[in-house]
């Protein structure tokens, strides 16, 4: 059954896609000021540089990626089901606590979302916007109670 989205961060967009290509690009423009033109080189290095890049950013969309439906937090690669959520608010972070989504920290440019769950463990969720994150998160658990 499809959920419907509380919250979302997509994770990066999709404008360092034009990295390559510019680069390409420029590098054609300076060559043409400077003498005759080889367009196909410059459209090879356009390519090449296009190619890793949007591995880079598919995964990145995919790894920090952050969606709050009625049932779950989804961040990352993980899934936490929100029927295991205690508190949202008032939860000190603690060091060595889990960070959701696979990682060993917070991704960089997030700030941290403590979490205490039904068992008393707090782990750590994060978000670009950690406000609105608490308060969706927290939207829901009062209804919940």
């Amino acid at each position: 059954m499809d959920q419907p989205t509380l919250y979302a961060e997509p994770g990066t967009s999709w404008w360092p896609l034009l990295w390559g290509p510019v680069f390409a690009a420029l590098g054609f423009g300076v060559e043409a000021l400077t003498g005759p033109t080889r367009p196909l080189p410059w459209l090879l290095v356009g390519v090449v540089l296009l190619l890793p890049t949007a591995l880079w950013v598919q995964a990145r969309r995919r790894l920090y990626r952050v969606r709050l439906t009625p049932v779950a937090l989804h961040q990352g690669r993980e899934e936490l089901r929100l029927r295991d959520v205690e508190a949202v608010e008032g939860v000190e972070p603690r060091a060595g606590a889990k960070v959701l989504g696979g990682g060993f920290s917070l991704p960089r440019g997030t700030e941290a979302v403590p979490l205490r769950l039904a068992d008393g463990t707090v782990v750590m969720g994060w978000a670009r916007d950690a406000d609105a994150l608490r308060a969706a998160i927290g939207k829901l658990l009062s209804t919940r109670a």
